[in-house]
């Protein structure tokens, strides 16, 4: 079902967009900002307009309402290309790799996000074995450069060396923490990594 009139297809769109490259939903605040409304009520009925037409579903979320867009299912038997660009370190950083070749993935292991904004790259290293990622392991990565914490990101650390790690912010610096208790957390000034992905899947290779 499409939205009814021209202004909830913008909303939907922007809360879309949103989702994709921050990872969370927008509040009805920034919605009503972007789109220069004053009341978040005007929003609001635009939203629930959309919640009727089965478009976009609401929910509490530590007392605030959540968004979640409604999507299509997929066929658990597609598949589609991303780009495996290299290797990524599960243990120290190394030198970030850009190899390029592509990779059939099931379409299913990508969830929302949409096939033209994910890559591929191959794990070094047993850092991340608590989390059931391992050496040779072909990682999914979304390609985002937002993180919250706690998740699972590809930073650049000093603009060369690249790491899979989950991240946590302490103030003005940054912890890139290891899923093994024989490696140990990596803690820098936050100038010093960027955050080029969002892990969001894996691939093993058969043996």
């Amino acid at each position: 079902m499409q939205p009814r009139t021209q202004r909830q297809k913008e909303i939907l769109e922007y809360i879309t967009r949103f989702i994709e490259r921050h990872g969370y939903e927008p509040s009805y605040a920034q919605i009503a900002r972007h789109f220069g409304v004053s009341s978040k009520a005007t929003i609001a009925k635009h939203i629930e307009a959309l919640e009727r037409r089965g478009l976009v579903s609401r929910h509490r979320n530590d007392g605030a309402f959540g968004l979640t867009v409604q999507r299509e299912e997929v066929d658990v038997d597609s598949t589609c290309e991303v780009p495996l660009l290299g290797r990524i370190a599960a243990g120290a950083p190394v030198d970030a790799t850009e190899d390029r070749e592509t990779i059939a993935v099931p379409r299913f292991l990508l969830g929302h996000v949409r096939p033209n904004r994910v890559y591929a790259l191959r794990v070094t290293g047993d850092s991340m074995i608590d989390e059931h990622i391992c050496d040779g392991d072909i990682a999914l990565i979304e390609n985002r450069t937002e993180a919250r914490d706690g998740e699972i990101v590809v930073a650049l650390v000093e603009g060369a060396r690249a790491t899979l790690k989950r991240l946590y912010r302490f103030g003005t610096e940054v912890e890139l923490r290891p899923a093994n208790s024989q490696h140990s957390p990596i803690r820098l000034h936050a100038s010093k990594v960027s955050v080029q992905g969002i892990f969001r899947g894996l691939l093993r290779p058969a043996t």
